[in-house]
C-alpha cells in the first residue's frame, strides 16, 4: 500500500528533475536556440534535439592526440616553472628548454574552428 502512495510523489520528483535539466540546457544554449528558431516557442523535444545537434557539430570534447597532450603538458610545465621569481640554474635551463619546445611547430596545439549549428527541427505538422 505504501508503494502505491509513494509512486506519484516519486514520479513527480522525476519529472521535476527532467524539467529542471531541460531548462538548464535552454539557459546554457539559449543563444544557439535563438539562432535556429528566433520566433518560435521551443518544446522540450526541440531543446533536446537542438542540444544533441549542437554537441555533435563540434561542441563536444574530442580526445586529445599525442601532440595535443604533449603541448598541454609543456604549457603546464612552463606555467609552473615561470611562477617563482627566484629560479635555480636548473629551473632556468628547464624553462628555456620547454619554452623552445613550446614554440616548435611540431608540437603546437591545432586551433579548432567552430562550425555553426544548422539543422531543421523535426515538426510533425
Amino acid at each position: 500500500m505504501t508503494n502505491k502512495l509513494r509512486k506519484p510523489v516519486v514520479e513527480k520528483m522525476r519529472r521535476d528533475r527532467i524539467n529542471s535539466s531541460i531548462e538548464q540546457l535552454k539557459t546554457l544554449l539559449g543563444k544557439e536556440f535563438v539562432k535556429q528558431q528566433p520566433d518560435s516557442k521551443l518544446e522540450k523535444a526541440d531543446i533536446l534535439e537542438m542540444t544533441v545537434c549542437y554537441l555533435r557539430q563540434g561542441a563536444s570534447p574530442r580526445p586529445a592526440t599525442g601532440n595535443e597532450g604533449y603541448s598541454r603538458c609543456v604549457q603546464e610545465i612552463v606555467h609552473f616553472l615561470s611562477r617563482d621569481e627566484m629560479k635555480t640554474e636548473t629551473q632556468r635551463k628547464l624553462l628555456n628548454h620547454f619554452q623552445a619546445a613550446q614554440n616548435s611547430p611540431v608540437h603546437q596545439i591545432p586551433v579548432k574552428v567552430a562550425t555553426p549549428v544548422k539543422s531543421a527541427l523535426w515538426r510533425p505538422w
